[in-house]
């Protein structure tokens, strides 16, 4: 009866390993440059944690196996805060690198973010005891923010939310370790798939649905199975002789309103409305500056809901700007426990920290308190935008802020003969800037970024962000203003002069490829591509990007390899799969490029483009029934896409179905009013229909937004003899 099944798994893991199923779950992987020996990076580590098409991967890296003579080993364990989002060569690890080079320039330091975005304790043990047998001088580990969102947490969008204990959450990834395991989930997802299709990564929008109750008692699971976690977590380093700098987590407490607020359902009708009552009188007097007042009131409604998390928050708001920044403090923090989508690392989270540095005290173990070391920055001793975007993720004076901090742990660990190198002060936030080539273009991308996030859901919800969005809105303006010419050969030099400073930087070649593509220069920046790729040989996007810019310098037969090589290293590289088909559709290979464009579609099925790409091939191809299926398919994954929207249109057209095409032109005339082209293919549509007062509305409009359209011009021509000769 045991035997028997333990046979039959054994076979089946046997036959899946020898077919090549599945996917290695280990961290790094040995690779071999120049006849010596490298770990890499698996991106296919995460899938043990998210669905394939939610995962996001970990940063490009290649250290040597054996940690040459006199380099120190750093490590930093943790998220998207560790990471850097929203740009990781612009975080506080970046920052760190710089701060520590520029002190101690005779001193070998590598830093290894091993940080991942969504990922949470349950994905960054397995990194953690990976990293223990590879020779580290020591970690920083600043982890907290993703513990009720990631995977396997009460909140999360990773599959079924959980509440299970953290033995059974590690039995269930021991079995993913397996080929069998791994085939079971994929069957699993599959099945799953046919009820609901799977959505891409989206951000913390996909959070915004997934609201958690303060006092939901799944929590305290959750904070079991972190506490676990980040104790065998710290023992692993500790046990392999590393030094750990284990950190609190620092949240945006003063400028970020919760992301939802769930007021508490079972107050009784009187308390609720009471409760309602006091706090619209305490609304209205903040609006009208009267902050004791608005104080009084938020507190008799707090009296009744204590656990409303927008409450809370506005009432720290009142006493702040009442002074009272101790008082302030301890709402703002109120307000974070209570949030209802809980993406910030709370009290709780941050009391467990401080526990399990108690637990395990020792010589080579410091508990670093990462708020106080940004909050010693403010007026008020209260973390807000001066170190934020948004609710966790740093700006660049928060990134230098904090890696300066880390960077001063970091030298009481340093042995003697580094730290009595020093040669002079701390490098200043400006120079570290100017080392990490942080240009104007580089703080518009940022921005833009953020501006994006702060469209959707849940920030877009906040009380506070119609302020942010102006004050970003302003901000990008200012940026564009000033970037002219005399900006782009000033932000060149300092993407040359950091390269010379650190021409083994792969963060610094690829962040001026970016540069230069901006500034209309694809050939150098196809140049950089290029050192990217001697750099990470391994890397992907290097060739990827490279082949972009030989594709815009037309160049095909070199773009067309470049592509090749980026999907012979990683064949799921969707966009790769799409470009080879745009070179092979210019080129007239219709049947090759649509087989191209249909891999980039089975592997990214939530993009339109890719569906009216196929579109546009098959009707090439004169297979018109198939081209409207596939821009149909292009409108269900996304109803707003235009382009799609108006090709189906189009296609609908060119085959006489008039009034289906007119359908879908006034769609599009309504999702661009701005579109020449939509109100151009709407008017040709009347006028075909024998409707010339429409057809000149809109072949009116096509011209007053683009005079110089000839084919509105000559269409307009026509129906004037319709018009002239009706009574």
């Amino acid at each position: 009866m045991v035997l028997t099944p333990l046979l039959v798994l054994g076979i089946l893991e046997g036959i899946l390993r020898l077919t090549g199923y599945g996917y290695d779950t280990r961290f790094f992987k040995h690779v071999q440059v120049q006849a010596r020996d490298y770990l890499v990076n698996n991106d296919n580590f995460v899938l043990r944690f998210f669905p394939p098409e939610m995962a996001r991967l970990p940063r490009p890296l290649m250290i040597e196996a054996a940690k040459p003579p006199g380099v120190y080993r750093i490590f930093i364990f943790g998220e998207s805060a560790a990471e850097g989002d929203p740009d990781p060569a612009y975080g506080p690890a970046r920052f760190l690198e710089v701060l520590l080079r520029e002190r101690f320039p005779q001193s070998r330091f590598e830093i290894v973010n091993v940080a991942i975005t969504a990922n949470n304790s349950h994905g960054i043990l397995p990194i953690a005891r990976e990293c223990a047998g590879q020779s580290g001088d020591l970690w920083i580990i600043y982890m907290g923010n993703n513990e009720m969102v990631g995977p396997f947490g009460t909140a999360t969008v990773f599959g079924a939310q959980s509440s299970l204990p953290l033995a059974v959450v590690r039995a269930k990834l021991a079995v993913l370790r397996t080929r069998t395991g791994q085939w079971l989930a994929s069957m699993a997802r599959h099945l799953k798939e046919r009820r609901a299709s799977a959505s891409p990564w989206g951000g913390l929008e996909m959070f915004a649905r997934n609201r958690i109750r303060p006092d939901d008692p799944r929590k305290e699971t959750v904070y079991r199975n972190f506490q676990g976690n980040l104790r065998d977590m710290v023992k692993a380093g500790l046990g392999s002789g590393t030094k750990i700098i284990l950190s609190t987590m620092a949240v945006n407490l003063r400028d970020c309103p919760p992301l939802a607020s769930m007021p508490s359902p079972g107050l009784p009708a009187a308390d609720r409305s009471a409760c309602d009552r006091f706090f619209a009188e305490a609304c209205r007097a903040q609006d009208q500056a009267d902050f004791p007042g608005a104080a009084k009131a938020f507190e008799q409604a707090a009296a009744l809901d204590p656990h409303w998390a927008e409450l809370q928050y506005r009432w720290g708001q009142c006493l702040l700007q009442m002074t009272n920044f101790a008082a302030a403090h301890e709402h703002f923090q109120l307000a974070c426990d209570a949030d209802a989508i809980p993406a910030r690392a709370n009290s709780r989270i941050n009391g467990l920290i401080r526990q399990t540095a108690q637990e395990l005290a020792g010589t080579n173990l410091v508990l670093f308190e990462a708020p106080s070391a940004l909050a010693a920055a403010t007026s008020d001793g209260i973390c807000g935008d001066e170190a934020f975007y948004e609710h966790v993720h740093f700006k660049y004076g928060g990134s230098y802020h904090l890696g300066r901090a880390w960077a001063e742990q970091v030298e009481n660990f340093l042995p003697g003969e580094i730290k009595n190198r020093a040669a002079g002060p701390w490098a200043s936030q400006a120079l570290c800037e100017r080392r990490l080539a942080l240009t104007d273009w580089n703080r518009r991308n940022d921005l833009g970024e953020i501006a994006g996030r702060r469209h959707a859901a849940p920030l877009s919800g906040q009380s506070n962000n119609a302020q942010q969005l102006a004050a970003l809105q302003a901000e990008l303006a200012a940026l564009n203003q000033r970037m002219d010419a005399a900006d782009a050969t000033q932000a060149r030099q300092i993407c040359l002069e950091a390269i010379e400073h650190a021409p083994q930087d792969m963060d610094l070649h690829g962040n001026f490829a970016d540069f230069l593509e901006a500034i209309g220069d694809p050939k150098q920046a196809a140049e950089q591509w290029r050192e990217v790729q001697r750099l990470l040989p391994q890397y992907y996007m290097g060739y990827f990007q490279e082949g972009r810019m030989l594709e815009r310098m037309g160049q095909l037969d070199q773009a067309r390899a470049a592509f090749n090589q980026t999907i012979a290293l990683r064949p799921a590289m969707a966009p790769a799969w799409f470009e080879l088909g745009n070179i092979d559709a210019s080129e007239g290979k219709l049947d090759l490029a649509l087989q191209e464009v249909d891999c980039a579609r089975q592997r990214q099925p939530h993009q339109p483009a890719y569906y009216a790409c196929m579109g546009r091939l098959l009707s090439r191809l004169n297979r018109h029934a198939d081209a409207v299926e596939r821009y149909r398919q292009a409108l269900q994954v996304d109803t707003n896409y235009w382009d799609g929207r108006i090709a189906l249109g189009e296609e609908l057209a060119a085959t006489g179905n008039l009034a289906e095409a007119q359908t879908e032109f006034e769609s599009g005339v309504k999702l661009r009013p701005d579109s020449a082209r939509a109100h151009l293919d709407l008017g040709v549509t009347f006028a075909r229909q024998g409707r010339p007062d429409a057809a000149q509305h809109e072949l009116e409009e096509a011209l007053r937004l683009e005079p110089g359209n000839k084919q509105a011009q000559e269409t307009l021509h026509q129906i004037q003899p319709t018009r002239a000769g009706r009574p």
